[in-house]
């Protein structure tokens, strides 16, 4: 529980005095805050035109009226005119004017307006102040250092009082001190520049080169080139007998007698960086008449502590400033401004923007002024709607923006990284906004909403007032380097200020006296100056202070030698940075390195030929700021959408139309392509505008369909071609794809075409195409088409017709044994009209194995199969145009889809289906070969009732080997392996070798009779599919080796491979000693044999007596009529062979016999 005092106790009293006190503060501040508001309310509504009151407005007007006289009678006549007499005047007849109206609308103005203060100015007259606090001067100089104040006026260009009115004006003479504060907006600078050209000369400071450069140029447009002078670190344009000059703060001079002096942005003497600088142009630089300073309101207690005569007008912003949240990146409203303060994180925002709303303008710091004004104008003419921008944006820009989105709220000052403050945020936030427009700000990406308290800071403008600003001595003693690091280490002596931290120029100083030739050097002040001077030069590129120091180190050696720099070391440092190749951070980097020599080429005194060294400079930073600003449009513009967009929003008709390639252009830009009759938008088109880009495109391509399908209707069967892939094209765009109809051979097209297609043009189009896929396919597979619907065949021929439709054109000879032998000779001729060809393994239709059938063949079975997209359906077509006999089986391809095409799979080869009849043409005739007179010698590849492949073979197929082999057995051949012997064969080989040619030869002579053509006759003679293959095994025969075996006797061992046709010959007696049970035999002519007939291949009668097993004396299997006659025993023993007299091998094992007789 909480104690309670006594109501009596002292405690009490104070307590309630604390509670009292706080209500007091409480009712205060919110009386404030609503005074403030009503306020701004009012004065937006007495001035809804821009700010000024009809007494200011009426005094600008004059004041823009003398400037633009007096810059005609200077262009008229330069002697002619006095300025200090139309000065005179124009003061006179605007105070005259003044009062007039003052006393005209004093109710409605009110005695504090600005309007008072401007005619009090004019009429050389000081508002009543305030008394202001007792300010101490800043101590003495001590008394070494009074002799040479003077020289001690700090660093000034070689030449500058004569440029700025001659010697330095005298500070009793100055004139008025005027602070114009206020927040962006309130057209400060504008009315500097219509004071300074009411002035006969005067000179205004400016914060950046970029706004001086804007400046320089509406001074120029205002009185005329030769009246405006240019100074910059990096840039002086100096015209014979100019009056006006605009300066960056750090190029203003010292003193200048001119008769206006205008500071802008004078809260940056609050800066640690530059501050000193400010701070300096701020308490010393005085116009002889006139000295404007433009500021935040920040700066109003500041300069009333150090300038107590000075006149503050607080101006308000001519627009509100709203805040509206966060909002994503895709939903900012146009003319936005995204600002955050990282190189990477800059171009990562402009990618996604240039991806999502086609585009972005890049303002960075790095930038060279003229690579950011050209990025500013593509925002400012309308080319994109959104800017990426560091904090640069925050001064010397002024664009037509609506909102400011922060896309992070923490930077790296040098120091730390750190949190923007209130006023650096409303800096930035106020460039939203212009004239009397209002603008909004807010928070994207993953930047947190403002703090209410934040809110109403940037809204209000109200804003916590500077209270220190950077300072440093400029009175600086060269006698030797301690004394001038002791005078620019002086603290300042006088409230509000305070000694800035080490600048750049002062750490280069440091390090550079660490350098021993560099100490050996300056031993004098004038030397000491001189290198003071060199460390002027800003550090541009960033590197490292070590990197700059090295570099300002050269230039102080070569001055201090040469008394001028090097022109051969100086083209040589210029040539480094004279390329525009690379990329965007390159050629940044280039800009930056070529910065330092445009500001050195700047200095009076240093080179022999200045103007020239400028001029190259100037060229080379044109070049690479120009390279920089393509490479930065070509990354985040899509020149394309730019252009788009910017019509969509002038609410003008987009033009479109087609090129004869299908290009479909919207106000000369591509947006897509036309295949057939199908509009593919590009897809960089896409967008929150995509709809209206279509909507005008859709308009050129109805007309187009139109077009189209009358072409289409009237055109020649040539003009149409359909693809691998199943589409039909015309003219090369796609305008059906085929799909599976009711059967194979009758497939469909579907027309791809948008909605634009319809009615009677649809219709025209889908008869064309129907008929042309129906004359393609009748002249392609004419075959089959035929086979399929004629009338000519009946019973067995029809329905293996049927079966060949079925199978598009090519069978296996062994699926269809039986139909093939009851076919007669009649009913095969009739199929031979169409096309078909009986082969030993397959029956097909040779035309339909060319490249185009096959292809389209393919198609339609794929259509049926799994669908045209899968693996193979366009490769394996392509082999029919090859050329090749065979090819290695890709696994993931179909072995149907194989045969479709006219390849049979066999093993792990796919063979062309002729290759394989061609291959039977070479075999038959060395199984059915016997010696005659006229050859009695056997052909390569003949070898004991078999065969040997040959080359000719494996020529044929394209393989050999293990691939060969698999071949062959696929196809039903079984081989024999013999060891060939390093010896001659004894005459049981010639025995053997004889007795097989005679059992080839009954073979042969019991070949079954038939009415099939020869051809035919013999393919299926030499077919092995018709037997059942035969395991791998050896002979009953041994092997005969052949005269060559002989003579290699001594080599290694070596086999011989003889195939036959599986179920043909003598076989091995099984285990039992039994023969095979005859009638269940494989192949050969005999398979339909019935149990019991005779083999009269095997020596029996065609008419003698017929017992159950064929043979006399009964069923030697065992079966049939037991009991009649002995079983034999034929397990081991062979039987006798009698050699042919007439045989090489009985004159061989004569031979041997002789030689055997003589030992």
């Amino acid at each position: 529980m909480s104690k309670k005092h006594d109501s009596d106790s002292p405690f009490a009293s104070l307590a309630e005095f604390g509670q009292s006190l706080k209500t007091e503060l409480d009712r205060k501040a919110e009386a404030d805050k609503a005074r403030r508001a009503a306020e701004k309310k009012r004065a937006l509504k007495a001035d809804p035109a821009g700010g000024f009151s009809g007494i200011e407005a009426e005094l600008m007007r004059h004041a823009r009226s003398q400037g633009a006289q007096v810059a005609k009678r200077q262009s008229e006549d330069p002697d002619a005119v006095d300025f200090r007499k139309m000065e005179e005047k124009a003061k006179a007849s605007a105070a005259k004017k003044a009062n007039t109206a003052k006393a005209s609308t004093s109710d409605a103005t009110g005695s504090s307006s600005f309007a008072d203060a401007f005619a009090k100015d004019l009429e050389g007259e000081r508002p009543a102040k305030p008394a202001r606090p007792v300010v101490r001067p800043a101590p003495a100089p001590s008394a070494r250092n009074k002799t040479n104040q003077a020289e001690m006026l700090g660093i000034r260009a070689p030449g500058w009082a004569d440029e700025f009115g001659g010697k330095a004006s005298n500070p009793g003479a100055q004139g008025r001190v005027t602070a114009v504060l206020g927040p962006t907006n309130t057209g400060k600078t504008y009315m500097a520049i219509e004071r300074m050209v009411a002035h006969s000369s005067g000179i205004i400071g400016l914060p950046l080169r970029l706004l001086a450069r804007e400046v320089y140029g509406k001074l120029v447009d205002k009185v005329g080139k030769d009246l405006v002078a240019l100074h910059t670190g990096e840039e002086r344009i100096v015209p014979d007998g100019a009056r006006y000059h605009v300066c960056t703060v750090e190029a203003m001079p010292a003193q200048a007698d001119v008769a206006f002096v205008a500071i802008d942005e004078v809260q940056l003497a609050s800066d640690f960086e530059r501050g000193h600088v400010f701070t300096d142009r701020l308490l010393h630089l005085r116009g002889r008449e006139e000295t404007l300073l433009l500021g935040a309101e920040t700066m109003k207690p500041m300069i009333e502590m150090l300038l107590p005569h000075a006149t503050i007008i607080s101006r308000p912003r001519l627009s509100q400033l709203s805040y509206i949240g966060q909002k994503k990146l895709s939903r900012l409203p146009r003319r936005s401004a995204v600002v955050t303060f990282s190189v990477n994180d800059v171009y990562a925002i402009a990618e996604l923007v240039r991806r999502q709303r086609g585009g972005a303008a890049v303002v960075m710091g790095s930038l060279s002024p003229r690579t950011r004004n050209a990025q500013v104008e593509l925002f400012q003419n309308g080319d994109v709607e959104h800017l990426i921008a560091t904090d640069a944006i925050g001064m010397g820009l002024n664009l037509d923006l609506d909102h400011i989105a922060f896309a992070a709220e923490k930077k790296f000052d040098g120091f730390q990284h750190r949190r923007l403050t209130a006023p650096e945020l409303a800096q930035i936030a106020g460039r939203a906004g212009r004239h009397t427009r209002d603008g909004t700000f807010g928070v994207t990406g993953r930047v947190a909403p403002f703090e209410d308290d934040l809110v109403e800071q940037l809204e209000m403008h109200v804003f916590q007032p500077i209270k220190m600003l950077q300072w440093r001595n400029r009175l600086l003693d060269f006698s030797s380097y301690t004394d001038l690091i002791a005078s620019l280490e002086v603290a300042p002596g006088r409230p509000g200020l305070t000694r800035s931290l080490p600048a750049s120029d002062v750490q280069a100083l440091e390090l550079l006296y660490k350098n021993r030739d560099i100490r050996r050097r300056v031993h004098e002040p004038d030397q000491l100056k001189l290198l003071w001077d060199v460390c002027q030069v800003p550090d541009y590129r960033k590197i490292a202070p070590t990197n700059h120091a090295e570099l300002i180190g050269m230039l102080f050696q070569q001055l201090e030698e040469r008394g001028t720099l090097s022109q051969e070391w100086l083209a040589a440092q210029i040539s480094y940075a004279d390329r525009i190749d690379g990329d965007i951070d390159t050629l940044a980097n280039r800009i930056a390195h070529i910065r330092t020599w445009t500001f050195v080429a700047n200095k009076k005194g240093w080179l022999d030929d200045p103007v020239l060294w400028q001029e190259k400079t100037r060229a080379v930073e044109d070049r690479l700021s120009d390279a920089l600003h393509e490479r930065l449009t070509k990354r985040f513009l899509d020149r394309r959408t730019s252009v788009l967009m910017k019509r969509l929003r002038e609410k003008a008709m987009l033009e479109a139309e087609i090129t004869p390639a299908g290009d479909v252009l919207v106000e000369g830009q591509h947006v897509g392509q036309l295949h057939g009759f199908r509009f593919a938008p590009d897809v960089s088109a896409e967008g929150n505008d995509a709809k209206a880009i279509h909507a005008a495109a859709q308009k050129v391509l109805s007309v187009e369909f139109e077009n189209r399908s009358e072409k289409i209707a009237g055109a020649a069967n040539d003009q149409f071609l359909l693809s691998g892939d199943g589409m039909l094209r015309w003219q090369g765009a796609p305008i059906a794809k085929m799909v599976a109809g009711d059967t194979v051979l009758k497939p469909r097209l579907t027309i791809l075409a948008d909605e634009g297609l319809s009615g009677v043009a649809l219709e025209n189009v889908q008869s064309r195409i129907n008929l042309w896929l129906n004359n393609h396919i009748n002249l392609l597979l004419q075959p089959l088409v035929e086979l399929s619907s004629t009338e000519e065949l009946d019973g067995i021929a029809k329905g293996l017709a049927f079966q060949l439709v079925e199978n598009l054109g090519i069978l296996d000879r062994r699926t269809v044994a039986e139909d093939v032998r009851s076919l007669d000779q009649d009913a095969r001729a009739s199929l031979r009209k169409f096309g078909v060809r009986f082969g030993a393994y397959h029956i097909y239709i040779p035309a339909l194995l060319k490249p185009a059938p096959s292809t389209l063949l393919v198609m339609m079975w794929a259509l049926h199969n799994g669908g045209i997209d899968q693996e193979g359906v366009v490769e394996v077509p392509s082999l029919s145009a090859s050329g090749r006999t065979s090819i290695p089986v890709n696994e993931a391809v179909s072995p149907a889809l194989y045969k479709t095409v006219g390849f049979g799979v066999y093993g792990k080869r796919a063979v062309r289906i002729d290759i394989l009849e061609r291959l039977a043409d070479l075999i038959r005739p060395l199984l059915s070969w016997r010696p005659t007179e006229e050859s009695p010698e056997p052909p390569e590849g003949v070898m004991d009732r078999g065969f040997t492949v040959t080359v000719a073979m494996t020529s044929l197929l394209g393989c050999a080997g293990e691939d060969f082999s698999t071949i062959l057995k696929s196809l039903g051949y079984r081989v024999e392996r013999r060891k060939i012997e390093p010896k001659p064969a004894d005459a049981d080989a010639a025995k053997d070798d004889s007795n097989g040619d005679a059992a080839a030869e009954k073979t042969a002579e019991s070949a079954p009779s038939t009415d099939e053509t020869p051809a035919e006759a013999a393919a299926e003679a030499s077919s092995p599919q018709d037997s059942t293959p035969v395991a791998d095994g050896s002979s009953d025969a041994e092997a005969t080796p052949s005269d060559a075996a002989t003579e290699t006797a001594e080599e290694e061992e070596q086999w011989l491979e003889i195939w036959r046709p599986g179920g043909r010959g003598d076989r091995r007696p099984n285990r039992s000693g039994q023969r095979q049970k005859p009638g269940v035999r494989a192949g050969g002519r005999n398979e339909g044999q019935k149990d019991g007939q005779k083999d009269f291949r095997k020596g029996g009668k065609r008419n003698g007596p017929r017992s159950e097993g064929g043979f006399k004396g009964g069923n030697r299997s065992g079966g049939g009529d037991k009991g009649r006659g002995k079983p034999r025993d034929q397990s081991s023993r062979k039987p006798e062979k009698v050699a042919d007299p007439d045989s090489p091998f009985a004159a061989l094992a004569a031979l041997k016999a002789n030689l055997d007789n003589k030992k």
